[in-house]
């Protein structure tokens, strides 16, 4: 079923933005690719760095492209956070956009003696009372936890401060790390392959994204499959770790 070079592949990772679609458009064959993957019962999850939105409008933009709408099957950093606080048992006190707050649904909020603070990209809601606060809170005791640690990205009006910035901020007021729990960080991928119910070496990451997918998943025991669509250059075929399987699209994973 899976393609031949993927012995031993017994589940899938699958990025999305330029690997299942680009520009609002499934790439030829996505669709009919990750379809039979459900119909031969292959366990996979779509992964995203997205922090903009929960996993029910993820599902919900991926059935409207034709995809399966599971949103079960949809694993981001906020929800990589939730799961962590939930196996915890963990209250919190949240910074992140307002859409991905039903992630968070059941966990006990605390806004004076939290367990943990959960940053993600405020945007132009940043302000220093916020940026004071989760300092106040670390610094006291609570664990900081980032949803990501991009430094700024491209807007209509030029570049913007991204949630990277303000955890590096956090970092050095209170001298302590913040736990990553989205892309290239070794706890997101580990942390989807737990709920796949297999072992890193049986599990394949397929992406666009030489080293923020395929690499950083290779460097954590996964099988990396990188596809010529989206952001591929030919240059990302280069570099210190050889990435195992290249294909011009994923509608050759089945073939």
């Amino acid at each position: 079923m899976l393609h031949s070079d993927l012995f031993g592949v017994r589940g899938l990772l699958l990025d999305l933005d330029g690997t299942l679609y680009q520009q609002g458009e499934p790439i030829v064959g996505a669709v009919e690719t990750v379809r039979s993957l459900a119909e031969a019962a292959i366990p996979f999850r779509f992964v995203t760095n997205t922090t903009s939105r929960c996993r029910a409008a993820v599902a919900e933009k991926l059935g409207k492209l034709g995809f399966p709408s599971d949103e079960a099957l949809i694993f981001s950093p906020p929800h990589s956070a939730a799961t962590l606080l939930r196996q915890r048992g963990a209250s919190v006190h949240l910074l992140i956009p307002e859409a991905t707050l039903p992630d968070f649904d059941g966990i006990p909020t605390d806004d004076d003696v939290p367990d943990a603070v959960v940053i993600g990209d405020l945007g132009t809601n940043w302000t220093f009372e916020r940026l004071n606060r989760a300092f106040q809170l670390v610094h006291a005791g609570a664990d900081l936890i980032a949803l990501g640690r991009t430094r700024y990205w491209q807007t209509d009006t030029g570049l913007q401060l991204d949630v990277g910035a303000f955890i590096a901020a956090l970092e050095y007021a209170t001298g302590k790390e913040a736990l990553v729990v989205g892309k290239p960080a070794p706890r997101f991928f580990l942390n989807a392959v737990a709920e796949l119910g297999l072992e890193p070496s049986q599990v394949a990451l397929v992406g666009d994204d030489a080293e923020t997918d395929v690499r950083a998943a290779q460097r954590t025991g996964l099988c990396g499959v990188l596809v010529r669509t989206g952001k591929f250059r030919k240059s990302d075929m280069t570099g210190e770790l050889l990435i195992d399987l290249v294909l011009d699209s994923i509608a050759d994973l089945t073939r």
